[in-house]
């Protein structure tokens, strides 16, 4: 058996090996975490090549990417979408249009490509990274200020225009048996619809059931199901895997069982992710960019500018301050894990040549290990403000003021109350029966383990003002006011004791 997957075996060791290494240095060092990944990656592969097959894991590591857009969502409620509408389809649609207008006329003017192939290769590169930006903001603090729901914004309509971008592929190949263009929007549009109705009207009855049965494994391997399913469907579709996720998300987010859900699915997000900014390095083919390093020298920094200087004038436009404009602009201007599809796809159907297409990967790959040098340099330009912006709402809307563990009657009593009393209150319970009762009554309640930490951070204890354990067991209260305890020592908790010896046990534990 160790013989037959032993190379498996080895690889596996290899990546994590040099993810454990590398990320934590280049943390220290204050590079971040992505370009010590990428350094990993490059040194494993194309360096020491002691791996040689970069391109098949970045396909199976690009999971990462999807896992990340699907607890985007569920941190995404609908209305919060419907509130970044503009941004999305006025900026978003701006900056994909007129990036790839300027990129497609410097490769027809600079590079002497065909009208054909200058169209699909500048609009293929005006697609930025989801995971670099979103790994970059997320180490940086940024995902829930101004510049990074803009940057966001522009993300989301960036795999959205996806579909047009495939579709005009068989209206400009030279070949004959091509896909008609309204098929392929005809069938992204029957895939979201039957997405958004099985969200609807499915996915929360299926995991009511799981919920009462109790089996956790069960529950992360749903979650899982519905992230991958979701994913597929919209890939069939001509979307992309992540916008499918990221539909899901959204879905899901006014969830009883979004917060369980993003702490079964976060420990996979961060492993793939990981995976993903390494594969990235194993795949960066040395002897294209030796063989070619000229062009490669000279294409990277025109793309990195043209979309630097366009996506800064457009937030201008759209009134974000100097300060965001730059942060968006510097955080964007990488080609997309997009590009490496199309340019497969605009090859089959002879519009560019394997070898430009090869090329065009090589530059885009480049473009993506150079965001952090390029986030730094745009730190160098910000204009230091006297008065700092107060951070935007939060995404996934947790972070009350009370945080409660448990809806037993004590629970629903006291829930009463508070909420009487104008207290914002988000409760945790591990009960689907009485998360559906509540639901009538208007009360808040997410499934979750309030024994797990993932848990209570992604319901937000670290905002919560008051802790409250209101369970029914009390060996459950006493593991939940341990771990707060270990954990959040500056978490002000209010617990149900039992009787009298649970009283005196609570407080000999420090609880008032």
């Amino acid at each position: 058996m160790l013989e037959d997957g032993g190379h498996l075996y080895i690889q596996a060791l290899l990546i994590l090996g040099g993810a454990i290494l590398a990320a934590p240095l280049f943390k220290k060092l204050g590079l971040g975490t992505v370009l010590g990944y990428l350094a990993a990656g490059i040194t494993i592969g194309p360096v020491a090549r002691l791996i040689s097959d970069g391109e098949e894991l970045l396909h199976f590591a690009e999971l990462g990417v999807v896992f990340l857009l699907f607890v985007i969502g569920l941190e995404l409620k609908p209305s919060r979408l419907w509130a970044l509408r503009h941004a999305i389809f006025g900026l978003g649609s701006a900056q994909v249009l007129i990036s790839g207008a300027a990129l497609a006329y410097a490769g027809f003017h600079l590079a002497g490509l065909s009208v054909n192939a200058a169209i699909i290769i500048g609009y293929g590169l005006a697609l930025s990274s989801t995971a670099f930006a979103m790994q970059v903001l997320q180490d940086r603090g940024g995902t829930n200020q101004q510049y990074g729901q803009r940057s966001f914004s522009i993300l989301l309509f960036q795999d959205l225009a996806i579909v047009p971008i495939l579709a005009i592929i068989p209206a400009l190949s030279p070949l004959e048996e091509q896909t008609s263009a309204s098929f392929h929007i005809a069938t992204a549009i029957a895939a979201i619809t039957a997405l958004v109705v099985a969200g609807r009207y499915l996915i929360n009855p299926m995991f009511r059931i799981i919920g009462n049965t109790g089996a956790r494994e069960v529950m992360v391997a749903a979650a899982l199901f519905i992230v991958l399913g979701s994913a597929m469907l919209l890939q069939y579709a001509g979307l992309s895997m992540a916008m499918g996720a990221f539909i899901a998300g959204v879905l899901l987010a006014e969830s009883s069982y979004r917060h369980e859900l993003e702490a079964d699915i976060e420990p996979f997000r961060g492993i793939f992710l990981g995976l993903f900014f390494v594969a990235v390095g194993l795949s960066l083919n040395l002897s294209v960019i030796m063989a070619h390093w000229q062009a490669v020298l000279i294409a990277v920094p025109i793309l990195m500018t043209i979309k630097v200087v366009i996506t800064y004038v457009l937030c201008r436009i759209f009134r974000s301050n100097h300060n965001d404009a730059v942060r968006v602009a510097f955080l964007l201007p990488q080609g997309g894990e997009f590009a490496f599809v199309l340019f497969s796809a605009a090859s089959a159907a002879a519009i560019i040549t394997s070898a430009l297409a090869s090329e065009l990967v090589a530059a885009v790959t480049v473009s993506m290990a150079l965001t952090p040098l390029s986030v730094a340099i745009g730190n160098k330009l910000l204009v230091k403000d006297k008065e700092q912006a107060a951070p935007e709402e939060d995404f996934n809307g947790a972070g009350a003021d009370i945080l409660m563990i448990g809806f037993s009657r004590f629970g629903q009593i006291t829930a009463q109350i508070l909420l009487a009393g104008g207290v914002s209150v988000t409760v945790i319970d591990t009960s689907a029966d009485r998360i559906r009762a509540a639901g009538r009554f208007g009360f808040r309640i997410y499934y979750g383990n309030g024994t797990r930490k993932d848990v209570l951070e992604a319901a937000g204890i670290r905002q919560a003002k008051i802790v409250a354990v209101c369970t029914q067991n009390k060996e459950t209260t006493s593991r939940i006011v341990e771990l707060v305890q270990a954990s959040y020592p500056d978490a002000k908790l209010f617990v149900r004791s039992y009787d009298r010896e649970h009283s005196l046990e609570l407080r000999a534990h420090g609880v008032e």
